[in-house]
């Protein structure tokens, strides 16, 4: 079961595409983050899905919210992905241990030997504010994505 809102966001340490290690609490009380679970690189729902993040880049870097995708792919794969869509976020690699950081925030499938379809909104103090999980083979929409970046606005004006 995926985490809760109102969750502290486990920590971790991937490498992006490019071989950087990138530890989510480095955001801490810096920036907030979204952190996008997707199955796998170059399938077609998740190439959809991750080319319209990019198309709407904005909505995260006005919001001052730093994009993170993540998978069991090796950063090889993400790297090769990633210059394939143009991508201009991070993809990082859950690849070792195998869907690690996935089965923490409670989204791997263990059947399938990858993560779900899951987006945790991560304030600057590391709380999960929002999140959404879609049913395997559906996609994410944007509108999920402003309504949860929302949520974390409200929430940034009530504190």
């Amino acid at each position: 079961m995926a985490l809760e809102n109102e969750t502290l966001a486990p920590d971790f340490e991937l490498a992006n595409q490019f071989g950087e290690r990138i530890r989510l609490s480095d955001f801490h009380g810096k920036r907030a983050v979204a952190l996008v679970f997707f199955p796998l690189a170059f399938s077609n729902i998740c190439r959809g899905e991750l080319s319209e993040l990019q198309e709407n880049l904005s909505l995260f870097r006005d919001g001052q919210v730093e994009l993170l995708g993540i998978s069991v792919d090796s950063k090889h794969t993400l790297r090769a992905w990633a210059e394939n869509q143009g991508y201009e976020f991070d993809l990082l690699a859950d690849f070792w241990p195998h869907g690690q950081v996935a089965k923490e925030y409670g989204v791997f499938l263990e059947e399938k030997g990858f993560a779900n379809r899951a987006t945790f909104i991560i304030d600057k103090n590391g709380v999960i504010q929002a999140s959404f999980v879609t049913i395997p083979g559906e996609a994410r929409d944007i509108q999920s994505y402003r309504d949860a970046l929302a949520v974390l606005v409200d929430g940034i004006r009530t504190n």
